[in-house]
């Protein structure tokens, strides 16, 4: 079967507004890229005005700016502050409520009956992210909300048509080619008075949107067209990550004098794990009301570089901001693979980005890796 034969489609621009309007036919809420704040952010979309229609990002270390594009793409930017974590693993949530009933109580679980939504935009590396949270809420042990989130969710994909300065999803072979995980993927062909979207199926909810919009055969050469934005993204990635038995290096370099020299930098702000889309710590609280008669239980995010977060009996097991870098580091790209047999890291690059003083992994793994006498074990994990 040839490639043009396996779901795949030309959706002309004109008819994009009566795609997400096929989506929400299909009882979506479409949620995607949208400018908030000098930043594209993920927000509700009304229409496709909302879309950053002719604006990219310029990221480095420790920054980030819009700019203005030389054409009208709709998708013509990089990953951003936010991800889509915070539409399955909510920044702050109910869990339950207990109530006083008499000489007991009586615990009410918190419903999750959001309306399903439609993830417009997701890029290589953020879809593998959801999976990578996948088997942290939803493997031997599962978490009831991000169950029923995910099972609602249409992944409606863009391939990367562009790398960002802060990138380096190939070293984590995460990117910036959507392979799977999708019920739809796009491709934006845009250049020589052409603005088309090559589309491609990838489940039955999406081939069922699809059939609602009016579009056309894909060609040999409309596919290889596709290919070759992401060929040419991937060829422009300039960040790398060497993985080679880097569960070892980092765990077998706990004393490295790199972690104080990083945390002379650090200044322990947690914007990395808020902007990280595989993060997941987390926090509890009770806040009970003035009667007495009702508490409800809350759930918000946390970060392994507040001090409070270790916490035993009042006293914290990571005193310093070194410790808790290398806790963060190590966990992130060493310990995981013991925890969820996977890095923790897609290599989208926001850590660097929206880091106030422009700290990069892919520097502080490269210097562990250079100094002499760094040594690692060898326990065969990659």
């Amino acid at each position: 079967m040839s490639e043009p034969e396996r779901g795949r489609r030309l959706l002309a621009r004109a008819d994009f507004p009566a795609f997400l309007a096929a989506i929400r036919d299909a009882g979506y809420r479409v949620v995607g890229p949208t400018i908030l704040e000098g930043a594209i952010v993920y927000g509700e979309l009304r229409d496709e005005r909302d879309l950053p229609i002719g604006w990219t990002d310029r990221q480095e270390a420790g920054t980030y700016r819009l700019e203005r594009r030389g054409d009208q793409a709709l998708f013509g930017y990089n990953v951003g502050p936010h991800s889509w974590k915070k539409y399955l693993f909510p920044s702050r949530e109910r869990l339950f409520t207990a109530s006083r009933s008499g000489p007991s109580f009586t615990v009410t679980t918190e419903p999750t009956d959001d309306a399903p939504v439609a993830f417009l935009g997701m890029r290589a590396c953020e879809i593998a992210a959801v999976g990578i949270q996948d088997r942290v809420f939803d493997g031997v042990v599962h978490d009831p909300g991000y169950r029923a989130r995910r099972s609602r969710a249409l992944r409606v994909a863009v391939q990367c048509g562009q790398a960002g300065a802060t990138c380096f999803c190939t070293s984590m072979g995460t990117g910036p080619g959507v392979t799977g995980g999708f019920d739809l993927a796009l491709t934006e062909l845009i250049g020589d008075g052409r603005h088309e979207f090559l589309v491609e199926v990838g489940s039955e909810a999406g081939a069922k949107i699809l059939a609602a919009v009016p579009t056309r055969a894909a060609t040999e050469g409309d596919v290889g067209s596709a290919r070759a934005i992401v060929e040419r993204t991937a060829a422009s990635v300039g960040r790398h990550l060497d993985t080679t038995k880097i569960h070892d290096l980092l765990l077998g370099n706990l004393e490295h004098p790199r972690w104080q020299v990083v945390a002379e930098r650090c200044l322990a702000c947690t914007n990395c794990t808020m902007a990280c889309p595989t993060c997941f710590c987390s926090t509890t609280e009770e806040v009970p009301d003035l009667s007495g008669e009702k508490v409800e239980r809350w759930r918000r995010w946390d970060s392994c570089f507040n001090s409070a977060f270790s916490e035993v009996h009042h006293s914290a097991v990571r005193k310093s901001t070194s410790s808790r870098y290398r806790q963060w580091l190590t966990h992130k790209l060493a310990s995981w693979y013991d925890q969820f047999d996977s890095s923790g890291c897609v290599g989208c690059g926001r850590c660097i980005t929206w880091c106030p003083v422009g700290i990069d992994l892919t520097e502080e793994v490269a210097a562990i890796r250079a100094a002499p006498g760094a040594t690692a074990k060898t326990e065969g994990k990659p």
